[in-house]
């Protein structure tokens, strides 16, 4: 058969057969100009491709396929505007519903909330802490802090330690040569508050009471802006990913023999090596790890010097086969904070 019904459209899915084919193409080519209607194949006379001579109904003659293909898309092509129309007419229907919807979902679910401008999220931060009851967690990407950030910090932190809030603040290993940072951590670590260090840490993140968090929102980062998020599953999610990383973190400790934190050079020079063999340039290596360029050129030239490695690409190698990278065992990671 050469004409099938689609069950998915009313109309008829035709196909052209090989008698079809060939008796069009005699047609064509003069061996046969016209032929009685009752010979000619049916899926020709469906697709039009044949048509009755004006004024012999009952001789056929053969028609442009291009021409059979306008005559047939018409009526699909009305039918296809029809429908886009009356999509249209249903968007703009729903399009008033929709707008109260959303507004009345915004009023209703507040658990996400935008703020911009340093002020705003100043006294916002502020209003948050001052609640505090229980626990306050706080991460601090970039290295050293601000002295003016961190002066204003000072005072609400110990009136925390002072009404039994835990601290915890994470905080990455470069604040261990920073003055400003350590004097701040000095003060509050007398207080109560418990502070360690990170190669990586994942982003900034204040959590108070597990009740509501204070981030970062990046698409707004030109603006000075933050979310304050108040929905319980992110809420879970952000302490999660703050408890992993405390497990990972080394404690910021003042010992009687130490005016300073010892610092954990070798740790970090393992972080550098490690982002060095991925392939990171020394600008990113400094990004990530809250350090100068400087010093990523620094770790990374003692230990060409060590190996022996005379560009960047060998050395990638001879550290990945060295292993430098791997865990320091317990007993060896004292040597590494004193180095």
């Amino acid at each position: 058969m050469c004409i099938k019904g689609d069950l998915h459209d009313t109309l008829e899915h035709v196909e052209v057969c090989a008698t079809g084919l060939d008796y069009y193409r005699r047609a064509l080519t003069g061996n046969r100009e016209a032929g009685e209607a009752g010979e000619a194949p049916e899926c020709l006379v469906a697709l039009g491709l044949l048509r009755p001579v004006a004024g012999d109904p009952g001789v056929l003659t053969p028609v442009p396929p291009d021409v059979a293909a306008a005559a047939l898309a018409r009526p699909v092509e009305r039918a296809i505007q029809e429908r886009q129309q009356a999509l249209t007419a249903l968007h703009a229907s729903l399009a008033g519903v929709a707008n109260v919807y959303r507004e009345a979902q915004r009023q209703r679910d507040d658990s996400i909330r935008l703020i911009t401008g340093k002020d705003a999220i100043s006294a916002a931060l502020e209003k948050a802490v001052r609640s505090c009851r229980e626990e306050l967690l706080t991460a601090q990407p970039g290295g050293g802090r601000a002295a003016e950030l961190l002066a204003e910090a000072l005072p609400r932190d110990l009136a925390l330690g002072e009404r039994g809030v835990r601290q915890r603040t994470l905080y990455q290993h470069t604040v261990r040569t920073h003055g400003p940072t350590l004097a701040y951590i000095e003060q509050v670590s007398a207080a109560g508050a418990e502070l360690r260090t990170l190669n990586e840490v994942f982003d900034r993140m204040i959590v108070c009471d597990r009740k509501i968090a204070f981030i970062p929102d990046h698409q707004h980062e030109r603006d000075g802006a933050a979310l304050a998020v108040s929905h319980p599953g992110i809420i879970r999610f952000l302490v999660t990913t703050f408890e992993h990383a405390w497990g990972r973190a080394e404690p910021v400790v003042y010992e009687p023999t130490h005016q300073r934190p010892q610092l954990l050079t070798n740790e970090t020079r393992r972080a550098v090596l490690s982002l060095m063999v991925s392939g990171y340039t020394d600008d990113a290596i400094a990004g990530r790890l809250g350090i100068s360029s400087r010093t990523v050129a620094t770790h990374i030239k003692k230990t060409a010097e060590t190996l022996g490695s005379r560009s960047r690409a060998q050395l990638a190698y001879l550290v990945a086969r060295s292993g430098l990278l791997e865990e320091l065992p317990d007993d060896d990671r004292a040597h590494a904070r004193a180095d």
